[in-house]
């Protein structure tokens, strides 16, 4: 991942706001290197990460997946199609055309490092003092990512991928529970 941002789109408001949104829906957006992880990759994610069989809901928890090019699109209604083959379900999650993405508050950014990230959000937050030099960051959104439960790598890739010492990475990679 390049980066991930959380925030809202598909609704009529310029600026949302997590108490004013006026249409939009709660949103991820990812954004990514398609040498190093494919977009039909992240559609694998994306259709294990809920249950695409229950009825998109409205307001701003509802499920969607935006896209961004018609190349985006075929490769989504293919994979779509495929999890209502290998699943035996009707997938109900809509297939949308993106629309502008409004990043949403400092406060939700980067949620699972700020809850269970202890010293190395603390870290993060010396790193880049700015809040949106934080929520831009590869290292956060990577870190964010691992402290969810999401990804496997050793100290190596740690120490490499978050520029820190060694012992640092051993360190993380035991709190992260990677052996």
């Amino acid at each position: 991942m390049i980066r991930t941002r959380v925030g809202y789109t598909g609704g009529r408001n310029a600026r949302p706001t997590y108490d004013d949104l006026d249409g939009h829906a709660e949103a991820l957006e990812v954004v990514f290197d398609p040498a190093e992880v494919s977009y039909e990759d992240l559609l694998e994610v994306f259709w294990a990460s809920h249950d695409p069989s229950r009825p998109a809901s409205s307001g701003q928890y509802r499920k969607m997946l935006f896209v961004h090019s018609p190349e985006q699109r075929r490769l989504a209604e293919a994979s779509r199609d495929a999890v209502e083959r290998s699943r035996h379900i009707k997938v109900r999650t809509p297939i949308v055309d993106a629309g502008p993405f409004h990043p949403a508050e400092d406060y939700h950014q980067k949620w699972m490092l700020r809850q269970r990230g202890g010293r190395w959000f603390k870290w993060l937050r010396a790193v880049y003092p700015d809040a949106v030099d934080l929520r831009d960051s590869t290292a956060a959104a990577r870190l964010n990512g691992w402290v969810a439960g999401h990804g496997r790598g050793s100290a190596e890739v740690l120490s490499r991928d978050l520029g820190i010492s060694h012992d640092e990475a051993k360190a993380l990679a035991s709190k992260l529970g990677w052996h």
